[in-house]
């Protein structure tokens, strides 16, 4: 299909964007990669009457070492993510699991900062980013905000993020010496994922982050207690639908999806602690 008409302005600056989307209102969106905003415009289901392209604001796309956590640039691009050294040393989970968007030409043009954004409970980033603990930085007219990843999620597509805010950085705690894992179940390669795991272990923390399990990522919370009370990785995987609440749709049932989240627990956290 065809998306419905609307107007393109280009934004410099993160603070030119968001003078932009206050003039337009509600009705405007900002756009960078465009994989996930587009498909929504071409069924009709997302029909904003303004584009504010943020993707050429070349200051909102780096990884840097910023001492106890790797500050990434909302804008950078999957591919980067998934290349940067910082990231292999410091945080290799979240490299790892940008790996695994999409295909090469996504990953070149797609941002982690859209998937995020975007809230889509079948992204991996958002997910793993949930389960690596990480922080998102808002820049809005009124300045920049913090969010915990475990507060930024409310509902399918939706998040805490105001309609004249914009996503500038999203910041990952260093995991230096942790047992890693992301497992990832599809029906083809380069497809979302039917359900996915993030998960790390160290020291007695731990850390598991549910793909395509709810209306929104889900932090499994009841697989690290678990683990915090001495059970095995394959007793602890029996909890990973505590928090969840799938839905049935044209590639599984709600029970396939349930198994599958529990073998994938189980896979994520056997290899996390090997």
């Amino acid at each position: 299909m065809i998306p419905a008409a609307f107007d393109y302005v280009r934004a410099g600056s993160a603070e030119e964007a968001i003078s932009l989307v206050g003039q337009h209102g509600d009705d405007a969106k900002f756009i960078a990669g465009g994989h996930s905003l587009l498909p929504l415009m071409k069924l009709r289901l997302a029909q904003p009457s303004v584009l504010i392209d943020i993707g050429r604001i070349g200051d909102l796309s780096y990884v840097r070492d910023a001492g106890d956590h790797i500050a990434i640039g909302a804008l950078t691009r999957h591919m980067d993510v998934e290349k940067s050294d910082v990231l292999a040393e410091h945080v290799p989970l979240l490299a790892h699991a940008a790996s695994h968007v999409g295909d090469p030409q996504v990953r070149h043009r797609g941002t982690i900062g859209g998937s995020i954004a975007h809230a889509d409970p079948a992204s991996d980033l958002p997910a793993t980013t949930l389960a690596l603990g990480a922080t998102y930085v808002a820049q809005g007219p009124n300045g920049t905000r913090e969010i915990a990843a475990g507060d930024f999620y409310t509902s399918y597509l939706e998040s805490t993020l105001a309609p004249d805010e914009m996503l500038t950085e999203i910041r990952v705690p260093k995991m230096n010496g942790a047992g890693w894992s992301f497992q990832k179940f599809n029906r083809r390669a380069q497809d979302w994922a039917i359900v996915g795991v993030a998960a790390w272990r160290r020291n007695g923390d731990s850390g598991v982050g549910l793909v395509n399990m709810g209306a929104t990522p889900v932090l499994a919370t009841s697989v690290s207690a678990a683990l915090s009370d001495g059970a095995s990785p394959a007793e602890a995987a029996e909890q990973a639908n505590a928090e969840a609440d799938p839905q049935a749709d044209l590639n599984a049932s709600v029970e396939y999806r349930q198994h599958l989240a529990k073998v994938l627990t189980r896979r994520a956290l056997e290899a996390a602690s090997g």
